[in-house]
């Protein structure tokens, strides 16, 4: 297997040279990505977690290390702390774009190089007087290499987009808790003062 590999990529075009450079660039990156990405997003899912446990069981601040601790002031509002959570919302999106474009991309660019290799074989068999099943099955599964490459990298690029875009939902319903019940919080004096 890993001669034929070989002469597959001796023999193979240029463009397909390409296209498997571009496949394995997106393939380090999709795992660079879910890597970083999954390490950040779980420790701050815990950190608001604790945050969120410690509020539940009586404080009335979120622990310091929650993000909604940079955002509380004595004077704050429910839309300010919408901006912290929409600021918050957006950090834990960061890379699900690359993600998702080369989940989208990575079959399309084997695509194209399956169909320069078929283009080439084609050419080269036209040129041959000598074009039988056994010169092109070879040649035609050869130049499937690059769609299988596509595929190959798109599947764990779309797995891990759906697994860290999950671990932001957490992240973003553990600060909407708290934030809930900041403002729950802060609306007690209102209704006891009405209540008088």
């Amino acid at each position: 297997m890993n001669g034929s590999f070989l002469t597959y990529l001796s023999n193979a075009h240029p463009v397909t040279w390409f296209v498997l450079g571009w496949l394995s660039f997106y393939f380090i990156l999709t795992f660079t990505i879910f890597i970083g990405r999954a390490l950040y997003l779980s420790e701050w899912k815990k950190r608001e977690l604790d945050s969120l446990e410690k509020m539940l069981l009586g404080s009335k601040q979120p622990k310091s290390n929650s993000i909604l601790s940079k955002c509380l002031s004595k004077n704050f509002s429910s839309s300010f702390l919408g901006v912290c959570k929409n600021v918050a919302e957006k950090n834990v999106t960061v890379g699900l774009s690359w993600l998702s474009i080369i989940a989208s991309t990575s079959p399309f660019i084997g695509l194209f190089g399956t169909v320069v290799s078929i283009l080439e074989t084609f050419g080269k068999l036209g040129q041959s007087s000598n074009a039988s099943l056994g010169i092109i099955a070879p040649a035609i599964s050869e130049a499937l290499v690059a769609t299988a490459g596509g595929i190959f990298v798109a599947i764990p690029a779309y797995t891990f987009h759906i697994i860290l875009k999950r671990k932001g939902y957490d992240v973003i319903a553990y600060i909407q808790r708290q934030i809930d019940l900041i403002l729950s919080e802060s609306s007690k004096p209102n209704e006891s003062a009405n209540g008088n």
